[in-house]
């Protein structure tokens, strides 16, 4: 081909260079290998005694689009049955994929149609058209309905939730809460469980729905449950899972310890709460409180009732050793996802339709993990945290039994 492009002068690229000529035969050799393996025997080689009567029968013209050398026209080869599927180029398939990942990329960063359209035209002197840039996102609604359905592990050894608000233009902008959970499954994995557009405010009412959903797709046990401390949702879990404990975030209850009391005494009110969340027990967590009453009841009287009112679901987790405790201590392990949601959310302001928010969310998650499940793993750290889980919940950990599950560990 080299020597080819010398002879008749040809450039590495423009219409006509040889970085063309070279795509249009990759993508033609490739075409062609697939049409051997469907049929069973190369270019006029069929054994004459073979049970198919289905040959090759010519090519027909196609041009597709790449982002590299523009338009190119290639031939596809086409069998007599009709019954040939090519994947490298897909039948109907017009544009090979570097533009949409780009695209759908670009897209989950927030960036709005028009946005995207001038970055391809300034990046790469390429004009796609903005509805061309809305068919490519909306490629990726059918298997968003398809990842919000799909079966889901029958155990988590905890489950994150919580809710970001996101601006919906539907008649007048309005503020629409979507609902996230997180799951950790059993052999360490990060499992982003779904999405879920709700309505109003944050409510205890709508995690009801949520949490049955996803019971209805297999979850069948959670051990812990981690949120930010929703009035009216250890009711809802009991009701879901009865055997959940409902733990609050301790992150969410210091900064709210923080918000009643004056910035001059912070550093106090630090030191003395400290020993709270510290304890080695409930009952020394308990003394230290009663403390705290001591000291700052009369100045700060709501940060006493705040503790006292999140006691039953802030004090489940001193329950457990020092691994565990780690883990369902904080709602951590979503913020950092709900931070990726805000930052695409914050550069669009505010999104046309409900769908066009949920895509562009579902998007964000699809790029934590290339196969579009939204599930990555724990790095090796958390290995301590998932042997803890399972010889503190053996009796409800997926196997036979303990004995099993420490030959397993071990």
């Amino acid at each position: 081909m080299v020597a080819e492009a010398k002879a008749r002068g040809l450039a590495l690229t423009g219409p006509d260079g040889l970085l063309k000529l070279f795509t249009r035969n990759v993508l033609e050799t490739a075409l062609n290998e697939e049409m051997t393996e469907h049929l069973g025997h190369e270019k006029n080689q069929a054994e004459p005694d073979r049970e198919s009567t289905n040959v090759r029968n010519g090519t027909r013209p196609k041009t597709v689009i790449s982002d590299a050398v523009g338009e190119l026209e290639i031939n596809v080869p086409r069998d007599r049955e009709s019954t040939f599927e090519p994947q490298i180029v897909k039948k109907r398939q017009r544009r090979l994929t570097d533009v949409d990942e780009i695209v759908l990329s670009l897209y989950a960063k927030g960036m709005t149609t028009g946005e995207i359209s001038a970055h391809f035209a300034e990046i790469y002197g390429a004009s796609v058209s903005k509805e061309t840039i809305s068919r490519i996102t909306d490629k990726v609604i059918a298997e968003m309905n398809e990842w919000a359905n799909r079966p889901l592990d029958p155990v988590y050894v905890a489950v994150f939730i919580d809710a970001i608000h996101v601006k919906v233009r539907d008649g007048q902008v309005s503020n629409r809460p979507v609902y996230a959970a997180i799951g950790v499954t059993v052999d360490g994995g990060k499992d982003v469980l779904g999405l879920w557009m709700g309505t109003g405010g944050e409510g205890a009412k709508f995690w009801m729905s949520v949490l049955i959903d996803l019971k209805n797709r297999g979850v069948r046990d959670v051990f812990f449950l981690v949120c930010d401390g929703l009035k009216g949702l250890p009711d809802v879990v009991a009701n879901v899972w009865p055997q959940t404990t409902v733990q609050t975030c301790i992150v969410h209850l210091i900064r709210n310890t923080f918000r009643l009391a004056s910035r001059r005494d912070w550093d106090a009110v630090k030191r003395d709460i400290k020993p709270i969340y510290t304890a080695p027990s409930p009952d020394a967590a308990l003394a230290a409180l009663d403390e705290l009453e001591e000291k700052w009841g009369k100045k700060y009287g709501a940060i006493i009732r705040l503790w006292r009112t999140a006691w039953a679901e802030f004090v489940p987790f001193l329950d457990y050793d020092v691994e565990i405790r780690r883990m369902i201590c904080s709602t951590n392990a979503i913020e950092s996802l709900n931070a990726r949601y805000r930052r695409a959310i914050r550069a669009r302001g505010h999104f046309p339709t409900e769908q066009a928010a949920m895509k562009c969310l579902y998007l964000v998650t699809r790029s934590l993990d290339p196969t579009g499940t939204g599930r990555t793993r724990w790095t090796m750290r958390w290995k301590p945290v998932i042997n803890a889980f399972a010889i503190t919940f053996g009796d409800r950990w997926p196997g036979s039994n303990c004995q099993d599950l420490w030959m397993k560990i071990f």
